[in-house]
C-alpha cells in the first residue's frame, strides 16, 4: 500500500514477495549519506538508483549497491516512501529473525536519517510511531514483538539502529497513541 501522507520517491530497487507469505515484521534501521551527515538527497538518490559517486568519495565504494527501503524518515520527521509495503524492499540484506532466513520476504524496513551514536529527533518518533500504527493496521501480524532493529536480523554483520535509538520512548509513544486512538 501507498501511503497518501508521505512523499512517494519510486525506487527500482524492489521485487514480488514469495507467494502465501505473512507480512509479520517491521525492521528499524538507520543511514546517513555521507556517513554521519544529515539533510543531503543522496538517501533518496541512492534508493533510487540516482546516486552519482562523482558526489563525494564514499560514493564510489556503494555506487552498484542496488538497496531499498519501504520507508525513510527524515530528521525534520519527513516521511519519504521508495517501496509498495505489498512488494519486497532491499533493506535487510542476509538476515534472520525467528528461524525464518531471508527477512526481506516478510518484512517492512523503515529507514531513519541517522546514525548509530547520533539521537534521534523528537520529529523522526512522532512520525515513526504514526507510520507504525497505520502500518500495524494494515498489517496486523506486525505486534510490537515483531519490531526489531536491523542489528537483530543481522546481528554479526549490522549494527543499526544503534544504541542512539531509544527503545523505551518510542514503545511509551506507540502505547500512548494506540490508547489515544481508542
Amino acid at each position: 500500500m501507498n501511503y497518501s501522507f508521505v512523499k512517494q520517491c519510486p525506487s527500482p530497487h524492489f521485487n514480488q514477495r514469495p507467494d502465501g507469505v505473512r507480512v509479520n515484521l517491521l525492521v528499524i534501521h538507520n543511514i546517513s549519506l555521507p556517513p554521519g551527515e544529515f539533510g543531503t538527497p543522496y538517501v533518496e538518490q541512492f534508493f533510487q538508483g540516482k546516486l552519482t559517486s562523482k558526489a563525494h568519495p564514499f560514493f564510489d565504494e556503494i555506487r552498484d549497491v542496488k538497496v531499498s527501503s519501504h520507508f525513510y524518515i527524515r530528521r525534520s520527521g519527513q516521511v519519504v516512501q521508495f517501496v509498495d509495503t505489498a512488494n519486497r524492499a532491499w533493506h535487510a540484506g542476509v538476515s534472520s529473525w525467528d528461524n525464518q532466513d531471508n527477512c526481506n520476504d516478510f518484512s517492512i524496513g523503515i529507514e531513519l536519517e541517522g546514525t548509530d551514536t547520533t539521537p534521534y529527533t523528537d520529529a523522526q518518533y512522532e512520525s515513526l510511531t504514526s507510520l507504525t500504527l497505520k502500518i500495524q493496521q494494515q498489517y496486523p501480524d506486525i505486534a510490537n514483538d515483531r519490531i526489531v532493529g536491523h542489528s537483530d536480523i543481522a546481528p554479526n554483520r549490522k549494527t543499526d539502529p544503534g544504541p542512539s535509538f531509544d527503545w523505551d520512548y518510542f514503545y511509551k509513544l506507540l502505547s500512548e497513541k494506540h490508547d489515544q486512538k481508542n
